[in-house]
């Protein structure tokens, strides 16, 4: 039995389609639906650039204070982004439990989330939005594939539907 979903977004073109299958199985399940979504960490070019300009108190504050609340941030904005998109269908948004955004490679952030929250679904699209076309599958959801000891729900992208 299918009791909680976890849809992970990337929060690209395409993820208000796969949010409108997260919500359809969640209202039809009746299951609570958790949502996450990955930020990809900072890379090294970035962080030297960082270094460069910030002394090291500053940097380190940076790090601890302001991660956090560009997270946080992040969350809310997502939120939000969900009422704008489900417009009337509001009574749909309150199946959403949780929005968690996470720094982290995607595919282990997503897995780790599922485990966490000892979901029973996975949802994901088939790619995110900057995804080559040509390609069956973008790389963090055949991570996820691989790897997930739950079953996953594959949504696929727009773009190949003849």
């Amino acid at each position: 039995m299918i009791r909680s979903i976890l849809y992970a977004t990337d929060l690209g073109l395409y993820a208000p389609y796969v949010l409108q299958h997260a919500l359809a199985l969640a209202r039809g399940l009746r299951a609570e639906l958790y949502v996450v979504h990955a930020v990809e960490p900072m890379g090294l070019f970035a962080e030297s650039v960082l270094q460069t300009y910030l002394d090291d108190s500053t940097l380190q504050e940076l790090r601890s204070k302001g991660l956090g609340n560009v997270m946080a941030n992040i969350e809310q904005r997502v939120l939000e982004g969900f009422r704008d998109e489900l417009g009337d269908a509001q009574r749909d948004g309150e199946l959403i439990r949780n929005v968690c955004v996470t720094q982290g490679d995607p595919s282990q952030v997503i897995l780790d989330e599922a485990r966490r929250l000892a979901v029973d679904l996975l949802i994901v699209g088939s790619h995110s939005h900057g995804a080559i076309t040509d390609t069956a599958l973008g790389r963090t959801a055949a991570r996820v594939l691989q790897l997930s000891e739950i079953p996953v729900y594959l949504v696929p992208m727009l773009q190949h539907r003849g």
